[in-house]
């Protein structure tokens, strides 16, 4: 799995937080786990800021279940109280079991019809040892059921997915295509099906978690270095790019940052 904090633009504020890899006969559906738990004294909250990656989610909470679609600007949650979730983050091959379209979920939670789901989770997160655990394999076993046998047509979305998350080598939809022995047209559309955001989009989401990354946990870092190794045309794409989706800057970002806690 990438960084535990990767994605969360403030480490420091967080409750606990885990990322748990899923069952290994739920490795194609899901890339991993998430769990937040809080308590929070009453009269104060703990805002939760997030550029969040370039995939659907499902997640239990509470006494319901929702799907959380891509989002294209960063996102934000106030907790209060006492709680948790229990969230998985979908690879491509789980999407179309849940959804016939990614790109009306862009940017919004939806509630999912998952009869007995909540209650199941809910009875595995009880205080106990090895209840996150307990969490995942509950809510990975539902989503097997749920998706049934793994087609190549669906392995091959996973792929999709993982070239442009993961490999920094692949820096445009031309070379993802070339990687993956597509055309730029059916890249496109596997891109729109299963996450609901073009390609280039998806690349810029990962640059755009990578350079926050850096900036956060190297506050001494030059920015020019980091758009120039990360595949920014310059700074000042670097620059755009922070304020298109974070609505800061990069430097405000570094000033606003804790690198002293993850």
């Amino acid at each position: 799995m990438v960084e535990p904090t990767r994605g969360v633009l403030y480490p420091a504020r967080l409750p606990q937080f885990h990322r748990l890899p899923p069952p290994a006969d739920a490795a194609e559906l899901v890339e991993w786990c998430w769990i937040p738990e809080w308590d929070i004294e009453p009269g104060r909250s703990s805002r939760q800021e997030l550029v969040s990656f370039p995939a659907l989610n499902v997640v239990v909470e509470g006494s319901g279940t929702v799907l959380s679609g891509a989002t294209t600007r960063a996102s934000s949650r106030d907790l209060t109280g006492r709680g948790w979730a229990v969230g998985a983050l979908l690879r491509p091959a789980a999407v179309a079991a849940l959804t016939e379209t990614t790109i009306a979920l862009l940017d919004r939670v939806e509630p999912f019809d998952a009869p007995g789901l909540p209650e199941a989770v809910a009875h595995a997160m009880a205080p106990g040892e090895g209840h996150r655990e307990r969490a995942v394999a509950v809510l990975c076993a539902w989503l097997r059921d749920r998706v049934g046998e793994v087609t190549a047509p669906q392995r091959h979305a996973n792929a999709m997915a993982r070239l442009l998350m993961s490999d920094p080598s692949v820096r445009t939809p031309e070379q993802a295509a070339a990687r993956l022995a597509v055309s730029v047209r059916t890249l496109q559309r596997m891109a729109h099906r299963h996450v609901g955001l073009s390609p280039a989009a998806i690349i810029r989401r990962r640059r755009l978690q990578e350079a926050a990354e850096r900036i956060r946990t190297d506050p001494d870092t030059d920015l020019a270095t980091v758009a120039a190794e990360l595949g920014y045309a310059d700074q000042a794409h670097l620059a755009n790019d922070f304020r298109a989706v974070l609505g800061i800057t990069a430097s405000s970002y570094r000033a606003g940052a804790d690198p002293g806690r993850s």
